[in-house]
């Protein structure tokens, strides 16, 4: 493209942004219904969870779908499905352990185990959405991982070969450029990797709300804009205070995730990551025309730096990723959440991936934080001998697994063996990340040689080498 072109191009990718609200589309949703008030005064329960997000919404309601007379308190400091849970791309993936690479690299003895409860986890969440009738647009249409270069290609048909050698490829289709771009039409597609069953495309804040109502209708008393800001064992059970009041329970379990935990010795196992994503106008049947996307997958890039994207329900192309950024000492800031340099990367990437689209507005930009630790999937513990249960460390892939994890943590409170407790993954830990300003510093170095890598046809430096041996690093 001469000089001038590319000018052109970088100002038309700007003034898409002209119009775009710096909110969460799905937030924006007029269905979003009203807060429950504070808790006021003191409560007693069997359980009390901590956390409006996926993680407690699911452990609430599989608590009381498992004994319908257990006594279930759910706390949220702001309002349900708000931070990471309400902002997400919609991808439910059945995946456990953040993707087959990781899970395969990290738990290869467990990975034909792990991937069948994925694939159950990911049946109940949909027999869930049904039996509560819960209207969160779910198209169970899976995934295309795509290559954009041809390394990528070359890296995607060797791992469906090892997949195939693994015993791990069922449901799962290589496509050549051709046979890729038939399903999505970019010029820039080479190869792709179709997951014909294990991702389902959502509305993720309707699916927090829909939880909400039916975590409310099996009794479960849910308390908005109510902080847990002390953990205290009391007598036999345990006492959480909050701005107005406090809680006794017997159990509690912690679904904060991104925030930081109530118990102290959990906050290093996790940084904070802020993703941020576009969301366009809906596309007219001639632009949808010019893309295909007839069966509607969700679609992620090889780079290590990579982007995902989706179709919503009526038509709009929701644009994110490239871009993770963590703040030195691990801050978490409602300023992080808004970042012009990072949409505008992002507007630039998405004309160049389907320039048949140039024209089209972006309505919507908005980031939040993601929270990760130094294995990329959820780590789980308990605390006060036995009475506190946790999950946390999704990195971004939580959707799905928060409801594995609250099942783990049910499980745990409950004392019991089960085929989840007994996993590897579940019964150890990754390492913590180091104290500032070490952590901040790996991860910028982290991060810049994973961009020099996707610059260098995926040749992976030392840095990344070693971290890869300690089986640590940083996930974009």
């Amino acid at each position: 493209m001469a000089p001038s072109a590319m000018s052109r191009g970088k100002d038309n990718w700007i003034s898409a942004l002209s119009e775009a609200q710096p909110v969460p589309y799905w937030l924006e949703d007029p269905g979003k219904p009203h807060p429950e008030p504070a808790l006021t005064g003191t409560e007693t329960c069997d359980l009390l969870v901590v956390g409006g997000g996926y993680s407690g919404l699911w452990t609430a309601l599989n608590a009381k779908e498992r004994d319908p007379r257990r006594d279930v308190v759910l706390l949220e400091g702001r309002e349900v499905g708000w931070a990471a849970s309400g902002r997400n791309g919609g991808f439910c993936a059945a995946s456990l352990t953040h993707g087959l690479p990781n899970g395969l690299t990290r738990w290869p003895d467990e990975i034909h185990r792990l991937e069948e409860l994925g694939r159950r986890n990911l049946d109940g969440i949909e027999a869930a959405v049904a039996r509560h009738g819960i209207d969160c647009d779910f198209e169970r249409t899976g995934e295309i991982d795509v290559a954009t270069e041809t390394y990528q290609a070359r890296e995607l048909r060797d791992w469906h070969r090892e997949m195939e050698a693994e015993g791990l490829a069922d449901g799962i289709e290589f496509l050549d450029a051709d046979a890729v771009r038939e399903q999505v039409n970019s010029p820039t597609f080479e190869a792709g990797l179709w997951d014909r069953r294990g991702v389902a495309m959502l509305h993720p804040a309707k699916l927090a709300w829909g939880l909400k109502r039916a975590c409310m209708e099996l009794g479960v008393r849910v308390y908005e804009h109510t902080p847990a800001l002390t953990l205290k064992q009391y007598g036999a059970a345990m006492a959480v205070r909050t701005p107005y009041g406090s809680v006794r329970a017997r159990g509690v379990a912690l679904g904060t995730n991104i925030f930081p935990s109530l118990l102290r010795r959990v906050r290093s196992y996790t940084v904070p990551v802020y993703d941020y994503a576009l969301m366009t106008e809906p596309l007219s049947a001639g632009q949808l025309a010019s893309i295909g996307w007839k069966n509607r997958q969700g679609l992620g890039d090889s780079a290590n730096q990579f982007h995902y994207f989706r179709l919503s329900a009526d038509n709009r192309i929701l644009w994110g990723g490239y871009d993770a950024v963590h703040h030195y000492g691990g801050r978490v800031r409602a300023e992080y959440d808004d970042r012009p340099e990072t949409y505008a990367k992002l507007a630039g990437h998405f004309f160049t991936c389907f320039p048949q689209l140039e024209g089209v507005r972006f309505t919507h930009a908005w980031g939040g934080a993601i929270d990760t630790c130094s294995r990329f999937s959820a780590f789980f513990g308990t605390a006060h001998q036995g009475k506190v249960a946790y999950a946390a460390g999704y990195t971004g892939l939580g959707v799905g697994a928060t409801r594995f994890g609250a099942d783990v943590m049910l499980d745990l409170l409950d004392g019991e063996r089960t085929e989840r407790t007994e996993l590897e993954m579940v019964r150890r830990k990754p390492l913590p990340f180091p104290p500032e300003p070490f952590a901040w510093t790996g991860i910028a170095l982290t991060k810049w040689s994973l961009a020099r890598a996707d610059a260098h046809g995926g040749r992976r430096n030392l840095w990344l080498r070693t971290m890869d041996r300690l089986g640590l690093g940083f996930d974009s």
